[in-house]
């Protein structure tokens, strides 16, 4: 994000004691479509909120604990609504999340806003987080004055990798150049060899990625992730 804003600022303390923070912010030009306010209005920025590493992870184990049914279904989309619903009421911005219609497109806006590009497992790449990262939802503003969004940037991490160990780490090959074969890897994680490998430290692939290698998500938090994958669509 370029410039101090005051907004992002109170935004990035409401979230830091639940492990998120703001993940940048974008701008909409007057002929572009944007999600709608209440009773239709027309918005003018968002400001994406996110996980980057392991912090909001203890946070989310300890309120899933704490429920009676272990948080229900899509536990981590529950929590995350929670806690940004809450923020958006404190700083006045209506909330929009990727898991609910109408579908926004945040992997448009991620890459806007932090000049971030895909990498072969089809997750964003980031130049200091790595794959160690997500979006959980966004803030929209109808009034935006604080600032601008990020100046795309050129460089990927991933032109620069020599040796693409992402590539020949799966072991029934399901990420390549050309993308991600996620029905070969949800058979893979069915068999006796999934089961003792990627479901319990996670995907092998991912963690072979040496870009930010030090935001790792803890193997818990791998496995929950790992689970979700295998669920129906």
């Amino acid at each position: 994000m370029s410039g101090p804003s005051s907004v992002v600022t109170e935004i990035e303390t409401l979230l830091a004691r639940h492990g998120l923070s703001p993940r940048g912010v974008v701008r909409f030009g007057t002929a572009e479509p944007t999600p709608r306010l209440p009773h239709g209005r027309r918005s003018e920025a968002v400001v994406l909120i996110g996980v980057a590493g392991a912090g909001m992870w203890p946070v989310f184990s300890a309120w899933r604990t704490a429920q009676p049914d272990r948080g229900g279904p899509d536990p981590l989309d529950r929590w995350s609504k929670s806690v940004i619903d809450a923020v958006a009421r404190e700083v006045g911005a209506a909330a929009c999340y990727p898991s609910e219609a109408p579908y926004q497109p945040f992997q448009a806006w991620a890459m806007r806003a932090e000049g971030l590009r895909t990498s072969p497992l089809g997750i964003l790449i980031h130049s200091r987080f790595g794959l160690w990262h997500s979006y959980r939802g966004a803030l929209v503003f109808g009034n935006w004055q604080d600032g601008g969004e990020a100046t795309v940037g050129s460089d990927h991490p991933c032109d620069g990798c020599r040796d693409k160990p992402c590539l020949s780490a799966c072991p029934v090959g399901a990420i390549t150049e050309n993308g991600f074969d996620v029905l070969g890897c949800r058979r893979h994680l069915a068999t006796p060899q999934g089961q003792r490998g990627c479901m319990v430290s996670g995907c092998l692939a991912r963690n072979a990625c040496p870009v930010g290698a030090q935001y790792r998500y803890p193997d818990a938090q791998l496995r929950f992730h790992m689970q979700a994958l295998t669920l129906p669509d």
